[in-house]
Parts: C-alpha cells; sequence; structure tokens
C-alpha cells in the first residue's frame, strides 16, 4: 500500500482526494490536515509515502512547507493557482493538478508516481545487486540479497527473515519490494515476499522454506506458478 498524507485547508478538496484515492486500491490514507504546520507534525511520525499538497494555505504556504523537510515524501500538488508551477517543479515534484480535479487526471499524477518509483529502484538494482540497506533504530544496516530467507508484513512494520537473524523495520512491504530485484525475489502474497531459490517446495496453496509454510494469495498465483514452473 502507498501511504498518502492530504494537505488542504479547505474540506471539499481533502473530501475530492479521499473519494478518488477510495477508486484506487494501492493507495491508503494515513492522515488528513487543514494546514502545514499540522502535516508537519504527522511526517515526524509516520512514515509517507506520498504527498497531496496544497499550496495557498495560512501560517505556512505549501512549497515552503515542502523546502523545509529534508527528506521529503514523494509530492503531488494540488491547487488552483498555475502560477506555481514552475517552482513546483523545480523542487522535484510528481505531478501538478489543478483544481477541481478530475477522478482520470488524479490517475494519471497516482501512474507518474509508479513510475517514479520504478526508476528509482531500477537505479538502486543497477548500482547495488548484491544487497540493500534497512533502517533500524536510526541505524543503516545492510542486509545481504542472499542471506534473506523471505520477508513479512506486520502492519506498518516488516519482519526480514534471514538464516542468521530476523530483523524488524518501519516501513511497508509494498517499499521494501521496490528494493528487491524481481529475478531473486517474489511477492506470494499481500504480506510476504520469498526469495526464490531458498523455496524447497510449493503447493496450490503455498510455497515452503524447509519447515516454513508461506501463503500464496489468490491474486498472486498466477505468477508465482508462472515463475516456479520456468525455475525448475
Amino acid at each position: 500500500m502507498v501511504r498518502c498524507l492530504l494537505v488542504d485547508d479547505e474540506s471539499p478538496a481533502i473530501d475530492l482526494l479521499k473519494n478518488h484515492i477510495k477508486m484506487l486500491d494501492n493507495l491508503e490514507i494515513v492522515a488528513s490536515c487543514y494546514s502545514a504546520v499540522e502535516a508537519f507534525e504527522v511526517i515526524k511520525k509516520e512514515e509517507i509515502d506520498l504527498l497531496f499538497l496544497d499550496i495557498e494555505m495560512p501560517v505556512l504556504k505549501g512549497l515552503d512547507f515542502l523546502k523545509t523537510l529534508q527528506h521529503p515524501p514523494k509530492v503531488i500538488i494540488t491547487t488552483a493557482y498555475r502560477e506555481y508551477a514552475i517552482e513546483g517543479y523545480d523542487l522535484d515534484i510528481i505531478d501538478y493538478l489543478l483544481k477541481p480535479i478530475s477522478f482520470d487526471r488524479f490517475v494519471k499524477a497516482v501512474d507518474r508516481y509508479y513510475e517514479r518509483v520504478q526508476s528509482s529502484a531500477l537505479a538502486i538494482a543497477e548500482k547495488n545487486d548484491t544487497f540493500f540497506y534497512v533502517n533500524v533504530n536510526k541505524k543503516h544496516i545492510k542486509i545481504i540479497f542472499d542471506d534473506v530467507l523471505y520477508i513479512e508484513s506486520l502492519k506498518d512494520y516488516v519482519k526480514i527473515h534471514t538464516a542468521r537473524q530476523k530483523l524488524v523495520v518501519k516501513s511497508n512491504i509494498g517499499k521494501i519490494e521496490t528494493q528487491l530485484p524481481s529475478s531473486l525475489f517474489l511477492r506470494t502474497h499481500r504480506s510476504y515476499i520469498v526469495a526464490i531459490d531458498k523455496i524447497t517446495a510449493y503447493t496450490q496453496k503455498d510455497v515452503e522454506i524447509d519447515t516454513i509454510e508461506i501463503p500464496i494469495g489468490s491474486s498472486y498465483a498466477n505468477k508465482v506458478f508462472s515463475i516456479l514452473s520456468h525455475t525448475r
């Protein structure tokens, strides 16, 4: 799930974004804020993947708020003002939506978010083809791909199971998946990713790593069986 934060000082604008988001399966609203000050507090406490940000707000404008963030999430601007477009793109935003926002234009912006994330993941994979880093208690820990058995989602956390240890990381499984090469790892369920070469057996319902049984979700089954049938 893509964890979203909505920031706009107008209730109708927030409501419209909520309605659009409800139409898409992979977006999750973490919080809705009516000021940038309120949003700042949320970002300090929560992991946000995608920020829908209005510009003209009292106390602190959206773009000024964005400039204060050292590590901002991906951003889609939502505004009634065209004149901020150039400044917005200078801040590396994903898209610039003019109100009122139609559903088809909203979907196009979200698709651009996915394209950006996939491009970033490919760049990481090309640069680091044997490992990735996770943040545990403000420490970046290197995880060797070959050490991973499987990864398990625990709501706002993931547990990375290796042969030597289990690491609990504050993240979501979708974000972790973007750091993993698809040639080595397979999403079998909304809550599980498995190292393909560690699978010792599989059935119509699960894959096995020795005595560990990991479920296969119905929406992932076709891809799982297609990949596993070609790795025998």
